[in-house]
């Protein structure tokens, strides 16, 4: 009889137990209800944030020169007006995530054929060759260009006083490629071209030294290297004709024709027009130059 009792006792208290479980879990699915967060939309917001934190990578590569357009500085940190314009257009693009790399100026469009990079920022000019290739974002610096002579040059006034004179450029560069059209224009007394990777301060100092007879730069450039290093350099303007011999006066990010191209120039543009329209892009011009080169 107490064994009977004893069972009986036991069933009760089993009972009992389980039916607080499953008042506990009734309550904490409520409680869970009530609050508004179920299993469901927390894998739905986990995956969200997966989504959200999944950037697209972006290569932008620059060959460290010309000073102040891209550099590397004492710290090993690409810097430059380029550079300025790029991380800034990219601060209001969340989607994508960008990396910077210093290369060869002519192994930027290696890089881009490839798809290995998928932007070039090193004050790229218009140039029709270059521009059946690749895609030209919206102008983000407007300029002029100029020929540097010694301040004791009294031969050269124009482009057409450049025959038979002595100049060193980076070859792919627009200078370069002018002078090339206009030696074929020119073969009786063509400009005598140096090719080399030099530094532009150091080509400048040439001139000022007078081992080259002039140098063609962007005239923002120029001043700015006039006034950073007391260079005794005169500044020759050149005719609208003459100009549009190098280039339009307008520099541009160059893009890749890869999967992401067309993507890449809308959101870019797009982004472009907000930075002209805010004035970011002449207060980077400011830090640089001094002066607003911001493009019209």
């Amino acid at each position: 009889m107490k064994k009977i009792i004893k069972l009986a006792a036991l069933a009760v208290t089993i009972i009992g137990l389980t039916g607080c479980g499953a008042n506990n879990d009734i309550e904490t699915k409520n409680e869970d209800t009530a609050s508004g967060y179920d299993t469901q939309s927390k894998e739905t917001d986990v995956a969200d944030t997966d989504t959200a934190q999944t950037k697209i990578p972006i290569k932008v590569a620059t060959g460290g020169m010309p000073k102040p357009f891209s550099y590397v500085d004492e710290n090993d940190e690409i810097k430059g007006y380029d550079i300025d314009v790029v991380r800034a257009i990219f601060e209001r693009l969340p989607q994508y995530e960008v990396s910077f790399e210093v290369t060869e100026f002519t192994s930027i469009f290696a890089g881009l054929d490839s798809d290995f990079y998928q932007i070039g920022a090193n004050n790229f000019a218009l140039n029709k060759e270059r521009q059946e290739k690749y895609i030209y974002t919206d102008p983000i610096f407007q300029n002029k260009y100029v020929i540097a002579v010694s301040e004791d040059n009294e031969d050269i006034h124009s482009f057409s006083d450049l025959s038979g004179k002595t100049t060193e450029v980076t070859a792919g560069t627009n200078y370069a490629t002018a002078l090339e059209n206009y030696n074929k224009s020119n073969p009786d007394q063509p400009v005598d071209i140096t090719y080399s990777e030099t530094d532009l301060v150091q080509v400048i100092r040439h001139v000022e030294e007078g081992r080259y007879d002039f140098q063609l730069i962007d005239k923002a450039m120029l001043e700015n290297y006039i006034d950073e290093f007391g260079l005794k350099i005169k500044v020759i303007e050149l005719t609208a004709e003459d100009e549009e011999r190098i280039a339009t006066p307008y520099s541009y990010l160059i893009l890749g024709k890869g999967s992401m191209g067309e993507q890449l120039e809308k959101d870019i543009n797009e982004t472009i027009t907000q930075l002209k329209e805010d004035g970011t892009i002449a207060k980077i011009s400011g830090d640089y130059f001094h002066e607003d080169y911001s493009p019209k």
